[in-house]
């Protein structure tokens, strides 16, 4: 290989390595401020963090579910006074 190639290869490894560094710190902080979050505004009493953010995950799935419904529901009724 030719020595800008190679040296393209070692500044690419550079800027990946740190690329990654950095997303690693980011992601890591915000999990942290969430699951303080979660403990301090969500948690129910007995219930562990981890659970906490289920129940969210599980109710979020609901209320979409739910939302869609009513969206279609409304869609039909119009579709049918709009004959």
């Amino acid at each position: 290989m030719s020595k800008i190639v190679e040296a393209n290869k070692k500044i690419e490894k550079a800027v990946v390595g740190a690329y990654n560094k950095v997303e690693d710190t980011v992601v890591g902080a915000y999990k942290k401020v969430e699951d303080k979050f979660v403990d301090t505004f969500i948690k129910d009493v007995g219930e562990t963090t981890e659970e906490a953010k289920e129940r969210l995950k599980k109710q979020q799935s609901e209320l979409e579910a739910k939302n869609k419904a009513l969206v279609e529901e409304s869609i039909k009724k119009n579709t049918e006074i709009n004959k």
